[in-house]
């Protein structure tokens, strides 16, 4: 199997859909026969997708605990370390992000002035990087270093020290002088600039942040400025006809870099992702401390089976994770667009069995932090309701989608996504809710192959049951039908004609207070749109009235020309209230509802008084969505706000939530190429498995064939020239484990 090849084709786990009937399952707790509940070690964390981490000492106690900064709404995670020797061991620490400055798309932590305390370089406006001094004394406190952004001296004088949003640079000692340098692609993209600190040349002491454009082409080699294709022993001129070629794919944008030894040599080596691309290379620097010289490169790292494949741009960071005092290492997308990367599994943990000097990495844990929390892909859409009628109130998240898989076409990257709604079962009391994740794919939803896909409750047809109105990303309504005995049937995908343009966010709630549900829906544009009720409980019908309800708009113009409202309207003490969610991550709060809904909403700032919380910052990320809850028998009111991350924040409360482990695996688990096949197909699976067995069925239900592999390690090739033209039902059973595919066959 070739492993330069990426256009993939992911598996797609589907079941059969009998008449337009989809079966829902819901989810057993079990591994090996047995029930288990393990609950999620920070379940509020908020999730995460483009991660950077660095370690800082927070809580000043000399140990360096560990930042997760996620890029999708510059979220700063903060995590104390216990330092348990050995042990992975962080505790979620959210009271610790307010003491970060803001910071935006990329940072990094690194001691400048060598006292001991990490410092902070953040990228600030187009094309600048700003840095922070660690001036900690009692308290984490940081002060900005220099005004109005970071300044190399070039021939003509001081000026910006280059770098983009897509570039994420290195901050090292590359000169073995004693202070820090830094390395990052110049204006033209194809070579490496080196900014030399002058502090220990002009002070003798590497407290300064005096930079020298020292080189325009560091290393001597090159990367094409339309690709990841990279050139060695070459600098200006691009003499093509002398160097040698690694890479040959097409595009390029941005890229990462780790400085660090990674031979032992004692000259700084550089691993470098590159955007588009799922894998981190690794670039061997043989020459001096004055002049860099990358002599050979691994287009795969780490060496083996387990390289980097983390779509697109892996960023890597050399942490020591488990307090061995050895430096791990931890990789996650950093690709500026939010719809290339993978979301879920996304967080690579590589532990170093070898020393700092000569590490030797092993993966560990795809979902490091990230299994400890609700994370649902890209988005999340917390909706509250009560689905078995127990009294209790169940949690659902829609999503954007979950990273199914990617491919090119004409050299240009794309990503599929696939959403899907989660339920958490409230399996507590009125007195100590828990959650319990019930099913990851409520109704089998993701077979429609949808994006954005919100829920709203009621019953649609009079029957008595509760039925499901869903908002999905192209903007219209989808109406689900509820069977009873979980099957659901997919009765209009275009509900009522409604079509709000893009990104619809439903809610269903009385607004005029006459017993009848009417229908709210938020859109891209930042608006929302009111659809009045004139029917009969259980068979409504709604009007449309206005498409600016309150004459809410939560459109930043300053930031993007969307606004991606997400409301949700409450009541408490028999008021009218509205939460919004926006594209900026702002969530904003109306009053002035009720007897005035041709009229304009007043927007509040008492956020924190009506939730009995103090001085937080309610921007919560980038397309942020709110719910007001009661869940506790108290009568206080509490929030639950999702985020892009695809995770969820709870505010003045906390609910346990329980983890769930499925028969039904995640989708990027197994990945299955080309597809259409007519020949062979590929089968990759990241895991050892032993034996395997593989059934095909026509879509009849007719076994076709049935092979069986002993031993397997982490790919299949299974020869399907027999089959006819057609779609076929693969379904592979590894130990305990099974998944579900279909193969298109073309000839």
């Amino acid at each position: 199997m070739k492993k330069e090849l990426y256009f993939l084709f992911a598996l797609t786990l589907v079941l059969l859909i009998d008449g337009g009937i989809i079966t829902a399952q819901s989810v057993i707790n079990s591994k090996n026969g047995e029930n288990i509940n393990e609950p999620y070690k920070f379940p509020w964390a908020g999730g995460m997708n483009a991660v950077q981490y660095c370690e800082v000492d927070f809580n000043l106690d000399g140990i360096k605990d560990l930042l997760a900064f996620d890029r999708r709404g510059n979220r700063r995670i903060c995590f104390l370390n216990n330092g348990s020797p050995h042990t992975v061991d962080y505790q979620f620490a959210p009271q610790y992000a307010e003491l970060l400055p803001d910071l935006k798309n990329w940072v990094i932590m690194a001691d400048y002035n060598m006292d001991g305390k990490n410092d902070i370089f953040t990228y600030w406006t187009p094309g600048t990087m700003m840095v922070y001094t660690n001036v900690s004394d009692n308290v984490l406190k940081f002060e900005k270093a220099v005004y109005p952004y970071l300044k190399t001296l070039l021939p003509g004088g001081y000026v910006n020290l280059f770098v983009t949003d897509a570039d994420y640079p290195g901050v090292a000692d590359v000169d073995n002088d004693g202070d820090l340098d830094i390395l990052t692609f110049g204006v033209l993209g194809s070579f490496v600039d080196m900014h030399k600190n002058m502090s220990m040349e002009k002070y003798g002491i590497p407290d300064s942040l005096d930079y020298e454009h020292y080189s325009y082409c560091w290393g001597h080699f090159a990367e094409n400025d339309e690709s990841n294709q990279l050139y060695l022993d070459t600098c200006f001129g691009m003499n093509y006809e002398n160097t040698t070629k690694y890479v040959d794919n097409e595009r390029h944008v941005g890229s990462t870099f780790l400085v660090h030894d990674i031979d032992g040599n004692g000259m700084v080596d550089i691993l470098l992702g590159d955007v588009d691309y799922p894998q981190l290379m690794a670039l061997y620097n043989t020459g001096t401390y004055e002049d860099a010289y990358i002599t050979r490169i691994d287009t795969l790292f780490p060496v083996g089976d387990d390289y980097v494949d983390l779509f697109s741009m892996p960023c890597p960071f050399y942490i020591d994770v488990n307090n061995d005092q050895v430096k791990d290492l931890i990789v996650s997308p950093f690709d500026p667009g939010i719809t290339t990367s993978r979301n879920i599994n996304s967080s690579w943990y590589y532990q170093n069995d070898g020393t700092n000097d000569m590490p030797d990495f092993r993966l560990v844990d795809k979902k490091f932090l990230q299994k400890n929390m609700i994370d649902v892909g890209s988005g999340a859409y917390p909706v509250v309701f009560d689905w078995d009628n127990d009294g209790l109130s169940d949690l659902f998240i829609g999503n954007y989608g979950y990273y199914w898989y990617s491919y090119y076409t004409n050299y240009i990257l794309h990503s599929v996504y696939y959403s899907q709604i989660a339920y958490f079962k409230n399996i507590g009391t009125v007195d100590n809710p828990v959650f319990q994740l019930w099913d990851r794919n409520f109704a089998n939803l993701r077979d429609l192959k949808k994006q954005g896909l919100i829920p709203a409750f009621d019953d649609i047809d009079g029957d008595g049951i509760t039925d499901l109105l869903m908002g999905e990303s192209d903007g219209n309504i989808i109406y689900v039908r509820n069977l009873q005995n979980n099957e659901f049937e997919v009765i209009d995908e275009h509900y009522n004609g409604i079509d709000v343009g893009e990104f619809s966010v439903p809610q269903l709630f009385d607004l005029d207070d006459d017993g009848l549900k009417d229908l709210v829906i938020g859109e891209k544009s930042g608006n929302i749109n009111y659809y009045h009720n004139n029917g009969s409980t259980g068979l409504p019908d709604f009007n449309y009235v206005t498409d600016s309800l309150g004459k809410v708009l939560v459109t930043d113009y300053m930031i993007s020309l969307d606004g991606y409202s997400t409301p949700s309207f409450f009541r408490n003490n028999q008021e009218t209230s509205l939460l919004v969610g926006s594209e900026q991550g702002k969530i904003f709060y109306f009053t002035d509802i009720d007897n005035n809904l041709d009229g304009k909403f007043a927007e509040s700032n008492q956020l924190n008084e009506l939730l009995d919380t103090t001085d937080v910052n309610f921007d919560r990320g980038m397309r942020t969505s709110a719910v007001i809850s009661n869940m506790f028998s108290n009568n206080k009111l509490e929030m639950i706000v999702g985020n892009y991350s695809g995770g969820l924040e709870y505010f003045n409360g906390e609910v346990s939530v329980n983890t769930s482990v499925e028969n039904n695996h995640y989708p990027e688990e197994i990945v299955m190429y080309p597809q259409p096949a007519s020949n062979e197909i590929n089968i990759d699976i990241p895991e050892k498995t032993g034996n395997a067995v593989i059934s095909i069925f026509d879509f009849s239900g007719k076994l076709i064939n049935t092979f069986k592999y002993q031993n397997c390690q982490s790919s299949i090739t299974l020869n399907v020239s027999h089959l006819k033209l057609g779609i076929y039902l693969l379904i592979l059973k590894t130990g305990n484990a099974e998944y579900r595919s279909k193969i298109v066959i073309q000839k």
